[in-house]
């Protein structure tokens, strides 16, 4: 097969979002983040994710900075091991 077959449309971030790599898990559904813009962040893990999507560090996840304090944000998607290589590949993260 060859690997344009292989290529899967992934979702991309909104206006309002931007990826992350989890470098931390804090407890309490938080966990620590350095987003694709420099900044590190302290994310929490929405309870309609909490017990169906398993976050663990070095996943990629997409992160929504709250507007009123930049350093925390929420985690509105993660992806797969391959989507996050798929990435890495493209450019889109490092």
């Amino acid at each position: 097969m060859s690997e344009s077959a292989q290529r899967r449309d992934l979702r991309m971030p909104d206006d309002d979002e931007v990826f992350a790599v989890v470098t931390e898990m804090l407890g309490a559904n938080r966990v620590e983040v350095r987003c694709a813009d420099g900044t590190e962040r302290t994310a929490r893990i929405p309870g309609r994710m909490q017990k169906r999507v398993w976050i663990r560090e070095d996943d990629v996840v997409l992160v929504e900075p709250w507007d009123w304090q930049d350093e925390k944000a929420d985690i509105s998607w993660r992806y797969e091991r391959d989507e996050a290589e798929q990435l890495r590949d493209e450019g889109h993260i490092r």
